[in-house]
């Protein structure tokens, strides 16, 4: 369909989703990543304890196509239901807080889900594209180490929004929109303790604090490991105020506030990790689907480009391969 490979920048699930989507179609892709692997901020760190889910918490589906695609995975035994015992916690306390809501997890780690979708691609991990810039035909890309990659007929950045803006130089159209979304940081933390906590708490949503959630993550499906997890995500707000802690501090004023909050005997983890996720969330929701310069060959995707949620991300890979498809017939 195409005289040189599609480039794919970002192998989250945004631009595994235009992948897989490209390639039922016949094209041929190469994907790039400046990560060790893939599923962006819905991979998983590997620990002494157990896989560690440090970006997406869970995920919802609500779009009929992101439905269809669940129940595939969930045939796959790539995701499984996640019905944990929920609280909110505010200024009067914990309070149970059950909902209707249907919320699923990667199994047996969040980051199942990108591993299979990238597991017949041809992708390039430490791999951090600085530049994306035109030839007499074609496009090419040039990595950190100052290498070039290309040819390329077309390109798509799946990247968060900051970071598509830099790449974005050849189009000053879509970089203008691109660095018109704010994307809101997360400090993310796991506390990994040798007996299980004295509480009966699964998930917890968090306001007037340092945090914004908690999980168990043994009451997860499929989880691994030993002892106790748990996943804490500073609120956005602190996230900011705090964005150059060092690691060391952000944990201990993350653990000091899930004490507080959770009120039972909290021994010292076994082990503790940080995570610093720069662009976790876009601030507001948009309705463009996947940006496009289909005269020059750019598209643009991300859960920033809707509703900033791992369906969000998945429909836009999608939209971005239907233009880009569309306009090669």
């Amino acid at each position: 369909m195409t005289t040189a490979p599609i480039a794919i920048i970002g192998t989250g699930i945004a631009g595994l989703s235009a992948a897989q989507a490209l390639t039922k179609a016949g094209c041929a892709v190469h994907l790039f990543d400046k990560s060790r692997g893939p599923g962006g901020r819905a991979s998983s760190k590997r620990s002494d304890f157990g896989s560690l889910d440090l970006g997406a918490q869970y995920f919802t589906a609500r779009d009929r196509r992101f439905v269809n695609q669940l129940q595939q995975w969930q045939a796959q035994g790539l995701v499984a239901e996640w019905s944990p015992t929920l609280y909110t916690a505010n200024g009067n306390g914990l309070n149970l807080s059950p909902d209707e809501q249907v919320r699923w997890v990667g199994t047996p780690r969040m980051g199942a889900i990108g591993r299979e979708l990238a597991k017949d691609l041809q992708t390039v991990y430490s791999c951090r594209i600085v530049e994306v810039f035109r030839g007499k035909e074609y496009w090419h890309l040039l990595d950190a180490e100052n290498q070039s990659h290309g040819p390329f007929s077309h390109v798509i950045c799946a990247v968060p929004a900051p970071q598509a803006t830099a790449l974005l130089s050849a189009a000053p159209k879509l970089a203008a929109v691109a660095a018109g979304v704010k994307m809101d940081p997360t400090w993310a933390v796991a506390l990994c303790f040798e007996q299980p906590l004295d509480t009966d708490l699964e998930g917890c949503f968090v306001q007037n604090s340092p945090l914004d959630w908690l999980a168990a993550n043994r009451s997860k499906p499929g989880r691994d490991g030993n002892g106790d997890t748990w996943v804490l995500h500073a609120s956005s707000e602190w996230s900011r105020q705090h964005i150059d802690l060092s690691k060391e501090a952000v944990i201990d004023h993350l653990h000091g506030a899930f004490a507080e909050l959770v009120n039972c005997p909290m021994p010292a983890p076994a082990m503790s990790v940080a995570h610093r996720w720069l662009y976790a969330r876009p601030a507001g929701n948009h309705e463009w689907g996947a940006l496009a310069d289909a005269d020059l060959g750019l598209y643009v995707c991300g859960d920033w480009c809707l509703s900033g949620r791992v369906e969000g991300a998945w429909l836009s890979g999608q939209e971005a391969a239907r233009k880009l498809l569309e306009h090669l017939e």
